[in-house]
């Protein structure tokens, strides 16, 4: 019964989400929303540190034992292997992205993953690090208390842990000493890359910002819409591109079919289309149980007890529903003609995949 209802809530979100798309396929977004401005981009940076003040739970791996040594001849003190007790210190890898404005003195967050074996960071507190960029330079410095989402706590018993407690965050916990230059003009011109590449789209871009502005855009490819600088804005490229990021327009998109196997998720894009299919489903579902008997050797024979394996295969196969499926106009239709083979989200897997095998369905068929 909790399967036929977990069965049922899915089929109805499947249908929810095909109704939603059905009525609203591709609503007015901005263009802020669909394309990003060439050359603004953000950095990755990366660190290596030390957490300190851990209760018990750091790293006894060499390296965490090697790594305070390092730092405490950098103070002037030189320790060996045995005076140093690395169980309150965590060997962490740093990550954090550096924004395309972010100017010296801004503070920008951290996340801190132990390395090592370290059980959790709950508690510790971060060295000052240094944040590299791709070319070797250090374009921020690191250090604070980590904030964890989750708590850690064992007895001699057992323990309870809940969430991840071997990464932590550093809210604004690294300071910007470099910035990175950017540039986003190439002379007079502006480039729009699309997120999601579609030649109708890029037309449908360059239209918009036409209708406003002149004849300044064109679609270059695409993934890729040119803009020209309009007279009266070569002083200040920014306000035409934040102009130009609140214009709206209508995306297009291919029709797609998105199916994740693992998970039974099904999600359909508005535009998917079906030909007219006879589709039967039916489930076969085998049972093999194991009942090994005991058999006694007879009396007085000298033989011994024996395990004789006792296999019992009961095959059962619902009788399949044949059903037509007409050429439909929208998935809606689509969803409700899969329902009435009485399919479940796994089920409405496999028979797309069918369908699309058997020429039937127009749209990309996308298995995760």
């Amino acid at each position: 019964m909790r399967m036929r209802r977990l069965t049922a809530a899915a089929a109805a979100l499947i249908l929810a989400l095909a109704a939603g798309c059905a009525g609203a396929s591709h609503p007015e977004v901005r263009i802020k929303d669909l394309a990003d401005v060439e050359g603004v981009r953000s950095n990755q940076l990366v660190g290596l540190g030390l957490v300190m003040g851990l209760q018990g739970t750091g790293d006894r791996s060499a390296m965490a034992t090697q790594m305070i040594r390092n730092m405490m001849s950098q103070f002037g003190i030189a320790v060996n292997d045995k005076a140093v007790r690395s169980r309150n210190v965590a060997v962490v890898t740093l990550t954090a992205e550096l924004s395309a404005f972010a100017r010296p003195g801004q503070t920008i967050d951290v996340t801190a993953s132990a390395m090592g074996d370290a059980k959790s960071l709950q508690g510790g507190t971060l060295l000052q690090t240094p944040l590299r960029a791709a070319d070797g330079g250090v374009y921020a410095v690191a250090q604070g208390p980590l904030v964890v989402g989750g708590f850690a706590t064992e007895g001699a018993a057992g323990g309870v842990t809940k969430n991840i407690v071997t990464v932590g965050r550093i809210p604004g916990g690294a300071i910007v000493e470099r910035d990175v230059p950017t540039y986003f003009t190439a002379g007079r011109q502006i480039n729009l890359l699309l997120r999601n590449p579609d030649f109708t789209t890029s037309e449908r871009m360059a239209a918009a910002i036409n209708a406003a502005f002149g004849a300044v855009a064109f679609p270059v490819d695409a993934g890729r819409v040119a803009v020209n600088l309009p007279s009266g804005y070569e002083s200040s490229p920014a306000t035409f591109i934040s102009r130009i990021e609140v214009l709206s327009l209508q995306p297009d998109t291919a029709a797609r079919v998105v199916v994740n196997e693992r998970t039974g998720t099904v999600v359909m894009g508005g535009d998917v289309r079906i030909g007219t299919v006879a589709v039967a489903h039916g489930n076969l579902t085998v049972r093999v149980s194991e009942n090994p008997e005991v058999v006694q050797p007879a009396p007085f024979s000298r033989g011994t007890t024996a395990v004789q394996p006792r296999t019992d295969i009961n095959p059962e196969e619902q009788s399949a529903q044949f059903v037509t499926l007409k050429s439909t106009s929208t998935v809606e239709e689509l969803v409700d003609a899969l329902n009435s083979v009485g399919a479940s989200p796994r089920d409405v897997i496999a028979i797309l995949q069918a369908i699309k095998e058997a020429g039937a369905l127009h749209g990309e068929l996308v298995v995760m």
